[in-house]
């Protein structure tokens, strides 16, 4: 069989795709312990993803000196612990080494530490560790039970240099542990590269990847084998944690990627799950509008927690159509979750009576505020998240009123378009995530689905008062952002110019409010409020 086993016919490899948590140096390795004792017997080498023993990315963490001593303490007692075993692991953490600091890798077997430095280091998008870490020298094989391991970790998996390099010094089979999130095409990406190593070697290729949220970024997992012809012929579950072994008679096993509005919407749901729950936090609240944002969000937090875990709130004001609430209440009750009505006429009253002459925008921002006055204050008595619901489109633009919609701890829609959101929430009513916790069939009311969006903070207001329609923004908004498109580049397309020159700016002054916005699942290459999209928020450009 062309693969890596028919190369290394005596080795048991098995894959330990997991989730981690960063800087929880005890409960990781008591996985990986864990893991170690219960494949005993049957794997001579179980692969961990990258820096598994301090979780990923540990950012500045590592100018801590108690925490690098830490982590030299643990990987130790680990090394001690092989002492008990047959099998070998090989795992990852950051490494002080003659004075330097590195992202390391570790093949422990039986007393015996091999230091493994990663060569290139990341330095765009959501990484930046050239601030972090030295520059290993170009890795040299492992040697293990007679063989030569070409081991590369992560970045280094993207670099014909290093490839080559293990080739030439007579590795059998590239082995790369990662700790690669997701965004909407990386999957693609990795198998592009993956394809162009084996080709350009002869070698085939086990791909180990993370599994889990953090922070604002999601680890998708979907670690592969790859034949020295370009094929795929093992591959684990994405968004999920999976252990599974590679032996000399594995057949081919190839769980399919799911298609690219699945994986936004398991992305969202793994990502908010893991942030509630590694933050010590176990339920969330969020404002219940009756429009669509607020439907996909509760919908995400069902399937993420559990419906128990989410409670939905209504915050009519005399604008509020009984439409609106009656929508509330009809998603409330196809989620299974709690919905509380708390009308804000009386905070109206009070803040007209605080306020002379109160009218126009500042009107309507003031009932936003005062929902997200009430919805702080409930989070703060309950102890539960607050989520906010804000979509990219509206961040994009400045539609969003900061110290009110803005409001929250956590958005899972942060880095989805409006017309994306209309795509999930259909997708969601006719199918289901395998880990998610909520409620088989549709869970989005139709009339959510099909009626104009708005913010009802005037009589009639739709969201066109303010903004192009949806299907015409978002196509502009994914060009300049998502592509740094130039507005002479967008309307070359046939698009208005006065349009685009108008959402340019939009885009370019609304910065300060991002700024500000609460952390939010990352999806897709420009996400807002991280390091993959830096902008000065005083720009005349």
């Amino acid at each position: 069989m062309d693969t890596l086993i028919s190369m290394i016919k005596d080795l048991r490899i098995a894959i330990a795709q997991i989730n981690h948590m960063v800087g929880a140096l005890a409960e990781n390795c008591t996985r990986i312990t864990q893991i170690w004792t219960e494949w005993e017997g049957d794997a001579d080498l179980i692969v961990f993803p990258e820096m598994i023993v301090t979780g990923y990315p540990v950012e500045d963490l590592v100018f801590h000196e108690q925490f690098l001593a830490d982590i030299h303490r643990h990987v130790e007692a680990l090394t001690e612990h092989s002492r008990q075993h047959q099998s070998a692991i090989l795992i990852g953490a950051p490494w002080k080494h003659q004075g330097k600091l590195y992202n390391a890798g570790f093949l422990i077997e039986r007393g015996q530490r091999t230091l493994l430095l990663k060569h290139d280091l990341p330095n765009d998008g959501v990484f930046d560790e050239e601030r972090l870490f030295s520059h290993g020298p170009l890795p040299e094989p492992a040697l293990f039970r007679g063989h030569k391991l070409g081991i590369m970790i992560c970045q280094d998996f993207w670099s014909p240099r290093v490839a080559g390099h293990l080739k030439d010094r007579g590795a059998e089979c590239l082995i790369i542990p990662n700790g690669s999130t997701y965004e909407t095409t990386k999957y693609e990406r990795r198998l592009f590269q993956a394809r162009k190593r084996v080709t350009e070697t002869g070698l085939p290729l086990l791909y180990v990847n993370a599994v889990g949220g953090q922070d604002e970024l999601v680890f998708d997992g979907a670690s592969f084998l790859m034949s020295p012809s370009g094929e795929v012929i093992f591959q684990m579950r994405a968004f999920e944690e999976d252990i599974r072994q590679v032996t000399e008679d594995t057949p081919e096993s190839v769980t399919a990627y799911p298609p690219l509005d699945q994986t936004m919407y398991n992305a969202a749901v793994l990502g908010l799950r893991d942030y509630i729950h590694k933050s010590g936090f176990s339920s969330v609240l969020l404002g219940l509008s009756g429009g669509i944002d607020s439907a996909l969000a509760a919908s995400i937090a069902v399937d993420a927690l559990g419906a128990d875990n989410v409670r939905g709130v209504r915050l009519p004001s005399p604008f509020t159509s009984q439409e609106s609430l009656d929508d509330a209440q009809d998603l409330a009750h196809c989620l299974g979750i709690q919905c509380d009505t708390i009308p804000i006429d009386a905070a109206m009253t009070t803040f007209q009576d605080i306020i002379p002459d109160l009218t126009g925008l500042a009107f309507e921002n003031m009932q936003a505020r005062s929902r997200g006055l009430i919805l702080m204050s409930l989070s703060n008595q309950s102890g539960a998240l607050l989520l906010s619901t804000g979509n990219k489109s509206e961040l994009a633009t400045g539609y969003a009123t900061l110290y009110g919609d803005m409001c929250g701890a956590f958005n899972p829609l942060k880095d989805m378009y409006k017309t994306k959101v209309y795509d999930l929430s259909r997708l969601r009513n006719g199918w289901k995530p395998s880990f998610a916790k909520g409620p088989d069939g549709p869970v989005i009311p139709e009339n959510i689905l099909t009626k104009a969006p708005s913010a009802e903070l005037r009589p009639d207001q739709k969201d066109e008062d303010s903004l192009p329609p949806y299907e015409i923004l978002d196509p502009i908004l994914e060009r300049l952002i998502e592509g740094e498109e130039s507005c002479v580049d967008v309307t070359k397309d046939g698009v208005s110019a006065d349009i685009v020159t108008r959402v340019y700016k939009l885009l370019r002054s609304s910065e300060y409010k991002r700024r500000q916005a609460c952390p939010g699942v990352n999806l897709t290459t420009k996400a807002f409020g991280g390091r993959a999209r830096r902008y000065p928020m005083v720009n005349k450009y």
